[in-house]
C-alpha cells in the first residue's frame, strides 16, 4: 500500500472531505496539522510548490494536490492505481 501524507487544519471542511475519501478507500495516512505550526506549514508550502491552502496531499512522496484534485483523480480512475503502488 502507498504511503499517504496529508497536511491539514482542524477546521477545514476540504480536509475532512479528503480524509473521508481516503478512509472510504481503506487508506491509512499520516496527517500533519499545520494550523499552529509555522515550521510545518512552511515545509508543506515548499513540498507543494508554493501552494498555501490545505489540504495538500502526497502519495509516495508525489504531490497530488488538494481535495478537489484528489476527487478528480478518483473520478478519472487514477487514484486507486496510485494507492496500490508500494512506497
Amino acid at each position: 500500500m502507498a504511503q499517504v501524507e496529508i497536511y491539514t487544519t482542524m477546521l477545514c471542511p476540504y480536509c475532512s472531505r479528503a480524509k473521508q475519501l481516503l478512509e472510504a478507500r481503506g487508506v491509512q495516512y499520516k496527517e500533519f496539522d499545520v494550523m499552529t505550526d509555522g515550521k510545518l506549514r512552511a515545509e508543506m508550502r515548499e513540498r507543494a510548490g508554493g501552494r498555501t491552502s490545505v489540504p495538500q496531499i502526497f502519495i509516495n512522496g508525489q504531490h497530488v494536490g488538494g481535495c478537489d484534485d484528489l476527487y478528480a483523480l478518483d473520478r478519472a480512475g487514477k487514484l486507486q492505481p496510485l494507492l496500490d503502488q508500494a512506497s
